[in-house]
């Protein structure tokens, strides 16, 4: 099924990692991606800082293009969460240079379109 970035795609949001630490769309709150799934924080996004990823789940791609970023050419697609639309970021597709084909289908996801959430459990108070 070939989503387009504007379709209304709500109803596909999976409920996953539940209890685990992960990022969430900060428009929708879908979650995105599993903090362990995180390679680099060390990345620019066209907004400002980026992480560099292993995976995501709740996106959709948009078209393939190449586009020239701080390190060459890639071949990359606009990434969009499935709950709101909203661009996250891209996927590497390809990358022209041998030094960063370490990237090619990792996903560059921006630091201000995610929330970190912890699911940390405080333990109950101790009983006197």
């Amino acid at each position: 099924m070939l989503l387009s970035p504007t379709s209304d795609t709500k109803h596909l949001v999976l409920q996953a990692y539940e209890g685990h630490p992960s990022y969430s769309c900060s428009k929708c709150s879908a979650v995105i991606v599993l903090q362990d799934e995180l390679i680099s924080k060390s990345f620019s996004g066209r907004d400002g800082r980026g992480y560099l990823m292993q995976s995501a789940t709740n996106v959709k791609l948009g078209r393939k293009e190449d586009r020239s970023l701080l390190t060459g050419v890639h071949t990359v697609a606009d990434v969009y969460c499935l709950g709101c639309n909203d661009r996250l970021g891209w996927f590497y597709h390809k990358a022209s240079d041998h030094t960063q084909k370490y990237k090619e289908g990792k996903y560059l996801l921006e630091r201000e379109k995610l929330i970190k959430e912890n699911n940390w459990v405080l333990d109950d108070p101790p009983t006197s």
